[in-house]
């Protein structure tokens, strides 16, 4: 039985996510590095703003932070209650998630990796997709509270497994934003109407996300609205090149894209969308996609 829940970090993501839990759940805490937005949060939709000792108290926390490298600073010296589950949504490191359940088993603690997916649409209305690493039993004692954040959850292997799912998602995100770059370049390059173009291409075997949203409602219109940060995308693709080398396989699309997305993000502000990465593809062609 879930008597309180406590979500710790709410950026753009995390503070949506927190929003669906006062709805299912009588107790819940929330707790930020910038404390006054965890004031906002209890004042808008009824939350509990305490203190981070006091939000690890409860039955299931939430965390959902920038990097796994935040998430072990933040855990390191806490007490937690015996029998709670951490559920971590930051898009993190599978051999952190690893060492983290371990570390949080001596204080009779389940952690289990839960990153998300979804954007910031689907954490407003609630339909993430949330894919789950970690102990089964505890994935289980946990559904309620992942069911008041997401749609579809499916648990998908022991720890890091969640982590592992997200960042080869994104890779393949990346994989696709950078050849509809390349493809719609050369597209335009030979005068062809790229808005008539994207409506063969979504009829056909061609579509993809990419092609669906991110490049109508993103670049063809020059909007570049600030979702998923392009540096969080070139910061997963390293995760998932990480684990095609930990694996010994040979993955060259993989590998090729991570180093574009990299050079993308170097090249770009911090705070740029994921979807600017198609600007480094203009910087070269000197053709831009509208």
């Amino acid at each position: 039985m879930i008597h309180s829940v406590a979500f710790i970090g709410l950026g753009a993501m995390g503070y949506r996510m927190a929003a669906h839990l006062p709805k299912h759940f009588e107790t819940v805490f929330v707790w930020n590095r910038n404390f006054s937005k965890a004031e906002q949060h209890a004042a808008e939709y009824g939350t509990l703003a305490v203190s981070l000792q006091d939000a690890v108290q409860a039955d299931i926390i939430f965390s959902c932070l920038p990097t796994s490298q935040d998430v072990e600073a933040l855990i390191s010296g806490l007490e937690l209650k015996a029998g709670s589950i951490w559920i971590d949504c930051t898009s993190g490191v599978p051999e952190s998630a690893k060492n983290l359940a371990e570390a949080l088993q001596t204080q009779q603690v389940n952690f289990l990796d839960a990153p998300v997916s979804g954007q910031t649409i689907g954490a407003e209305n609630a339909t993430l997709t949330v894919m789950v690493g970690g102990d089964a039993e505890a994935f289980e004692k946990a559904l309620p509270a992942l069911q008041a954040i997401g749609k579809l959850i499916k648990h998908v292997g022991n720890s890091g497994a969640g982590f592992a799912v997200k960042a080869v998602n994104n890779m393949l995100l990346a994989v696709n934003l950078c050849s509809v770059a390349e493809g719609f370049t050369t597209l335009k390059a030979h005068g062809v109407n790229l808005g008539e173009a994207l409506d063969c291409i979504n009829a056909s075997s061609g579509k993809s996300g990419v092609t669906e949203t991110v490049l109508p409602q993103r670049v063809l219109n020059r909007s570049f609205p600030l979702t998923f940060a392009l540096p969080l995308l070139a910061k997963d693709t390293g995760i998932a090149l990480d684990l095609v080398r930990d694996a010994k396989l040979s993955a060259p699309v993989i590998a090729l894209t991570q180093s574009l997305i990299q050079a993308a993000s170097d090249l770009s502000p911090a705070e740029s969308d994921f979807s600017s990465a198609v600007k480094l593809y203009e910087s070269w062609s000197k053709i831009t996609l509208e």
